[in-house]
């Protein structure tokens, strides 16, 4: 009995030979099918003992990739973040929990990668940054599937992924979306990308542009706090001296010692103490000149003197200040 059809050989001699097979993209680098001969020499020559495992393999993955289906798997160190960063930081212990998860698990969703757009033979991540740090840590392959992705169907892919597992927060949905724009996207990839509609996208933009980029950066993913509070802590450090108590504030070293959530909230209750109430008044002098304007705070009074109304006369009270503080002295008792 025949077993020629077990090594898949034709019974029709009208079969294509293997070198007329259209020739397939390879996007693996460095592997080259073996020259095979020309024209049907028996099955013997044409069985797969005559093709390395490896390259065959190797034909196998690119075949698929050429259809766009395959999960291969890459080595994490071929691999580029991308080139716009969504995450604000990950709290060290929810990492640690996707990494014990895939170590007990495996990886069971695979990342999205594009072919890098200037390093020949190495990728770059639409999506999957912490699966990808997890396996770094752990050690072997990543799954992964390889799309011939522009910037625009990149950023599109990284927000929708991001979108779909609702795991951002408001702040870091935001900041995405300003370096976004940034960079020159169109505010319709961004919605795209965001899954939102363009007045949402324009509040989040602006929330970004009235906070300093280090304050944003220092506070964190702050996931607790949604646009809102983000708002009012805008409108806090707009304040007089606001910024400056801030930006010192979050420089010191124990700030980091914080989840996000509380470096968010303490931050916020540092600027929004209560306003000293503030009283206004004009002195007139007996002849109706309008020569001080006082002000008085829970904390100080100060006093202006007008040069246009009474010319010298805030020199002549300078010059008596001592005899002043005497005579206050000897009325308090002080």
């Amino acid at each position: 009995m025949a077993r020629k059809n077990l090594i898949g050989i034709s019974d029709n001699p009208a079969a294509p030979a293997d070198a007329e097979r259209p020739a397939i993209e390879r996007p693996i680098a460095g592997l080259q099918p073996m020259q095979r001969p020309n024209g049907l020499v028996g099955g013997i020559t044409r069985s797969l003992s005559n093709i390395t495992q490896k390259v065959e393999r190797a034909e196998e993955l690119e075949r698929q990739l050429a259809e766009g289906h395959a999960i291969v798997e890459l080595d994490p160190s071929l691999i580029h973040a991308s080139f716009i960063a969504d995450r604000l930081g990950v709290a060290p212990e929810v990492q640690a929990a996707l990494v014990e998860q895939i170590r007990d698990h495996g990886q069971q969703v695979p990342i999205l990668v594009r072919p890098h757009p200037t390093a020949e033979g190495r990728y770059q991540v639409a999506y999957g940054h912490r699966r990808l740090a997890a396996l770094r840590e752990i050690g072997g392959k990543v799954k992964a599937v390889i799309r011939n992705l522009s910037d625009d169907q990149l950023v599109v892919s990284q927000g929708q992924e991001n979108n779909a597992r609702t795991d951002l927060s408001f702040i870091e949905r935001s900041l995405f979306a300003a370096r976004l724009e940034d960079r020159g996207f169109s505010r319709e990839i961004i919605m795209s990308a965001l899954g939102v509609d363009k007045a949402a996208l324009s509040k989040m933009i602006t929330v970004v542009r009235r906070l300093p980029i280090e304050i944003i950066e220092a506070v964190g993913a702050a996931p607790a706090f949604g646009r809102r509070r983000w708002m009012e802590l805008a409108d806090l450090l707009e304040r007089e001296g606001n910024r400056t108590k801030a930006l010192a504030h979050i420089r010191q070293a124990t700030v980091s010692t914080l989840n996000s959530d509380q470096r968010f909230e303490k931050l916020f209750d540092l600027l929004n103490v209560a306003r000293e109430r503030t009283k206004m008044e004009t002195w007139l002098a007996p002849d109706r000149v309008r020569a001080v304007r006082i002000r008085e705070t829970d904390s100080e009074t100060t006093l202006a003197f007008s040069k246009k109304a009474a010319p010298g006369f805030g020199d002549f009270v300078r010059r008596r200040l001592e005899a002043l503080y005497l005579e206050y002295q000897q009325e308090t008792g002080d």
